[in-house]
């Protein structure tokens, strides 16, 4: 979604672009990253007025994480993840089990994805005054709660685990455990090691 004020000023003033990357794990079944999107173009139409008085617009990128190396390529390390202009909207990363993750990847251990707090209140979905407040603290230059992308640690387990058995579960039955698959080799090599491959029903990982 993009909202646009392409109206100029008298003084022919550059209309400023607020820029939201929503990062995913899903957005055809997962209620935590449905609920964050929809109440991000929520707040950007609450929010509409202020946008064309001040001549701004917001620009919504929406990706979703399907591999661990474009995990890395995008310092993700939970679902979801809101940035407004490159800065997370949070500072601190909270999260509890996601069932609809966890459907789509299987698992005993399960899949966690965010937990929002806002006003001593917990969400499983991008609240829309946290959204709000955000939007507003960068239109008028306040940006103290919005915390810089910094120095990226690596995948967490959580997704590894993720992608490892969603990346299984796509390629179809094969001679190996789900347990086997976790560890044998890469998400993407899984193709060629974990699937089954002779009629015998042997793989690469025998």
């Amino acid at each position: 979604m993009t909202i646009r004020n392409e109206r100029s000023t008298q003084d022919d003033v550059p209309v400023a672009g607020i820029d939201i990357e929503l990062l995913v794990l899903d957005l055809t079944t997962c209620s935590r990253c449905q609920g964050t999107l929809a109440n991000i173009e929520r707040a950007s139409e609450t929010i509409r007025p202020v946008l064309e008085t001040t001549g701004s617009h917001v620009v919504l990128k929406k990706i979703v994480i399907e591999s661990e190396p474009q995990a890395r390529q995008h310092r993700f390390v939970t679902s979801p993840t809101v940035r407004v202009n490159g800065r997370d909207m949070t500072f601190e990363t909270l999260e509890s089990r996601c069932e609809d993750c966890t459907d789509l990847c299987g698992g005993d251990e399960g899949t966690s994805c965010r937990v929002w707090r806002h006003r001593g209140r917990e969400y499983t979905e991008a609240p829309v005054g946290l959204v709000v407040d955000a939007l507003l603290r960068e239109i008028v230059g306040v940006d103290r709660t919005l915390a810089a992308v910094g120095e990226y640690a690596g995948v967490p387990d959580n997704l590894r685990r993720f992608f490892e058995r969603k990346s299984a579960r796509e390629l179809g039955p094969s001679c190996c455990s789900p347990e086997e698959q976790e560890s044998c080799c890469e998400p993407t090599e899984k193709a060629a090691c974990c699937a089954t491959t002779t009629p015998s029903g042997t793989c690469g990982c025998r």
